[in-house]
């Protein structure tokens, strides 16, 4: 039974090009991006679905066949799927890819250098801050960035909850805010 190669190296090219491409936009939305998990703005949009577009055919190498979109399309669910199964059981893949919980407010007082490493402004965080309702941090025991991209607010008057601990810049995980 003959084999016919000519099909099958354009379809691994495609393979290998779009897990390539797949694992730069995990990494690039990791270090470049956290803020478009929950807060997209006019430009985030515009290039995310730019994004789609420049990749689409470097990922198929220009192949416009079937069989090179089933193929890259089974690829980004199959690596969608294995990431998935990966964050959800390690601990440290979890926090590398989807980094962890941030400490934006503490007592009242902005943590700069993380709303800083986040893409975020303290008028974004007053933004969040008065969509829940509070006028300003002083009533604010701890506000953090959550891993979905959410701010959540936790007044000082709140009665304790026992939720996962946001990292501060150059705290231990499990570290909050003491009381």
């Amino acid at each position: 039974m003959p084999h016919n190669t000519g099909v099958m190296i354009p379809l691994l090219q495609v393979f290998v090009s779009t897990i390539g491409i797949y694992a730069l936009l995990i990494v690039g939305f990791r270090f470049f991006g956290q803020r478009q998990l929950g807060q997209l703005t006019p430009i985030d949009l515009v290039i995310i679905l730019i994004m789609g577009s420049a990749v689409e055919t470097a990922m198929v190498h220009g192949n416009t066949s079937l069989a090179a979109g089933l193929v890259s399309s089974a690829t980004l669910l199959a690596m969608n799927f294995l990431l998935s199964r990966l964050i959800t059981r390690n601990r440290m893949a979890n926090h590398l890819i989807g980094g962890g919980i941030k400490l934006l407010v503490s007592h009242g007082h902005p943590v700069v250098e993380n709303l800083r490493r986040l893409g975020l402004t303290v008028d974004d965080l007053m933004s969040a801050v008065r969509q829940r309702g509070y006028d300003s941090l002083d009533n604010i025991l701890y506000a953090t960035f959550e891993e979905d991209g959410e701010i959540t607010v936790v007044s000082k008057t709140a009665k304790k909850v026992n939720i996962p601990a946001p990292e501060s810049s150059g705290s231990k995980a499990g570290d909050l805010p003491p009381e």
